[in-house]
């Protein structure tokens, strides 16, 4: 009885541990995604000097094999942003400018994934 009760005492203590770190690994995975979209939007758009007007673009245009996921783990969550703003004066279309989660979630740090 005391060992099960070590074993029940020692699970309790694992289980919010490995929550919390299954957790902080999405959060960083949704990290390097953005960061990957922004840059692509970027260089699709100074590559071929029209912004991309779908995240579909920049599959097409091999920036990425597939759009990656959010971290609501589907991909049609992200919230693309577009504004009439060129990144060089030789670009002749604007189109997204930036990317977003989805998810309406907070993070570990406090602040809406949307927000990053």
């Amino acid at each position: 009885m005391v060992v099960i009760t070590i074993i029940v005492i020692l699970i309790s203590i694992a289980i919010p541990q490995f929550q919390r770190s299954i957790r902080r690994s999405r959060e960083a995975v949704l990290r390097q995604n953005l960061t990957a979209m922004r840059v692509a939007i970027d260089q699709y758009t100074l590559d071929k000097l029209r912004g991309p007007q779908s995240l579909d673009d920049l599959v097409a245009a091999g920036y990425f094999r597939r759009i990656p996921n959010d971290i609501t783990e589907k991909k049609n969550t992200w919230q693309v942003e577009y504004e009439d703003v060129l990144l060089s004066p030789d670009q002749t279309e604007t189109g997204i400018v930036d990317v977003r989660s989805g998810s309406d979630a907070v993070s570990s740090e406090g602040t809406p994934y949307s927000s990053w």
